[in-house]
């Protein structure tokens, strides 16, 4: 499947399941493709043919976007190293899923979440280790007991009660024994991030970053986004570019349509051009105009109004 198929399944899976999709933007390298809403779910999409291309740096971009936006960042792919992706089977790179079309499509539009996961070694699955314990104690059987049924040691099965996750076969074996399911699926909107907060990558800092943050607000650079920095202030967020007018109106289109997405706020701040005006549903204000305000409410209510 081509690249931009993929992408534009992609888009008609989180449309078919009630979500309001962002536009595309043509620039690259971008640090995702799209972001999708349902008004109680953010999700921040990098669709890309193999999953193994995703680096560090790109993960760390989808992840700071996503904290900042109170989203969950999601990669849907086709490929892992020399393989296809199993269908519902997720795959974790720098701890963020990684999905295949069809998962996607499972997950999202059938209510149909994933039982396996990918790790080193091949596919596992998570059990319910207080559900194991319980049908174990109810059949009067021991630790050593369950682990001879299943083939492996006493302390493995105390391993599988205290949340260790396991092979397909050991889990269809313990279903069996018990007649009752005791795997658990997987949420892919339930994300931990482990990439560290204070993790950075060399990136410029734009001059109005320490003007901002005196004013009480919170500037988080963005890095191979349309927008340059995610400001916060309260309950308020506002995806914000910087620089020459004639490259922003080229970016303020799509900073707008994330924006309504997102239900947020989008502004760019201009360094050569102090015409104040709106294109679509973001805010073209000069550099000085900003400059000339004292506190966060006034930026704020410019946005507004």
């Amino acid at each position: 499947m081509s690249q931009d198929r993929l992408l534009q399944n992609a888009i008609s899976v989180m449309m078919m399941a009630g979500y309001d999709v962002s536009e595309l933007f043509a620039m690259r390298p971008k640090s995702f493709d799209l972001i999708a809403n349902n008004g109680s779910q953010i999700v921040v999409l990098k669709v890309i043919s193999h999953i193994d291309s995703i680096t560090e740096e790109n993960a760390r971009d989808l992840d700071q976007i996503s904290r900042n936006l109170g989203g969950t960042p999601l990669v849907v792919g086709e490929r892992a190293r020399d393989a296809e992706l199993e269908r519902g089977a997720v795959y974790v790179r720098y701890g963020i899923s990684a999905i295949n079309y069809a998962t996607l499509h499972d997950y999202f539009v059938d209510g149909s979440p994933p039982l396996i996961y990918a790790s080193p070694g091949g596919l596992y699955v998570n059990i319910s280790g207080e559900k194991l314990r319980e049908l174990r104690e109810i059949n009067n059987l021991s630790l050593g007991d369950l682990g001879q049924v299943l083939g492996v040691s006493r302390r493995t099965v105390a391993k599988y009660e205290a949340g260790m996750g396991t092979t397909i076969d050991i889990a269809i074996r313990i279903e069996e024994t018990f007649d009752s399911g005791v795997v658990e699926p997987i949420d892919l909107l339930i994300y931990t991030p482990q990439i560290p907060s204070d993790f950075s990558l060399p990136e410029e800092d734009i001059p109005i970053q320490p003007f901002i943050e005196e004013m009480g607000m919170h500037l988080q650079m963005m890095s191979r986004a349309p927008f340059q920095a995610l400001i916060r202030y309260e309950d308020h967020t506002i995806l914000t570019g910087y620089g020459r007018s004639q490259k922003l109106s080229k970016r303020a289109g799509i900073i707008g349509n994330i924006s309504q997405v997102t239900r947020s706020h989008a502004m760019c701040i201009m360094t050569d051009d102090q015409r104040k005006r709106r294109i679509g549903k973001t805010l073209m204000l000069g550099e000085e105009d900003l400059l000339s305000m004292e506190e966060a409410d006034d930026l704020l209510n410019v946005i507004l109004n």
